[in-house]
């Protein structure tokens, strides 16, 4: 999975430079409070990008187990293959090669669990890094909308950015959860 970038830093700047300009408290306000959404978009960029190896990671190891399961239960075939060829002749499999055979249907109950158990894994850590990607976007709307708010002058855009940017939160919050 590629690394998720936050493309703001233009838009900080800009909102910088016209906070400089104005010197008003209301500017200073915006500028600050972008700053602060800027960080909650690069944390929950890192946290997501760590969901999303994550969840390769636990797939990879899934796959691994099952390609482990799938060799145990090829190792019991050719033992039960060799069992009916012996009963064809009227002779038995060997008390040994038996005890293989459950030995292996045994194992691969227990790979089969931990591998499950692993796409289990990998499954939940993919939505959470749904979830903080999602967060990302709106935390980068929400800088776009304060940038907006700066340029124009308009309050109530500022308090768009802050709902967008409380949305940016709750999903941080639910990837985390």
């Amino acid at each position: 999975m590629s690394e998720l970038e936050v493309p703001t830093e233009h838009l900080h700047e800009t909102i910088h430079e016209k906070a400089h300009e104005s010197h008003d408290r209301w500017s200073m306000k915006i500028a600050l409070t972008t700053a602060l959404i800027a960080v909650f978009a690069a944390i929950t960029g890192l946290i997501a990008e760590h969901k999303a190896n994550e969840a390769l990671i636990s797939q990879i190891q899934a796959s691994d187990q099952w390609a482990y399961y799938q060799a145990k239960g090829i190792k019991s075939e050719v033992y039960n293959s060799a069992k009916e060829v012996l009963a064809a002749q009227h002779l038995s499999l060997s008390e040994e090669k038996q005890q293989k055979i459950e030995k292996y249907k045994e194992e691969q109950t227990e790979i089969k669990a931990k591998a499950e158990e692993l796409q289990n894994e990998s499954n939940i850590n993919l939505a959470k890094h749904s979830k903080l990607s999602l967060g990302i976007t709106l935390f980068q709307i929400a800088i776009a909308i304060s940038a907006i708010a700066i340029l124009t002058r308009r309050r109530f855009l500022w308090y768009i950015s802050l709902g967008f940017s409380a949305g940016g939160i709750l999903y941080l919050i639910l990837g985390l959860l």
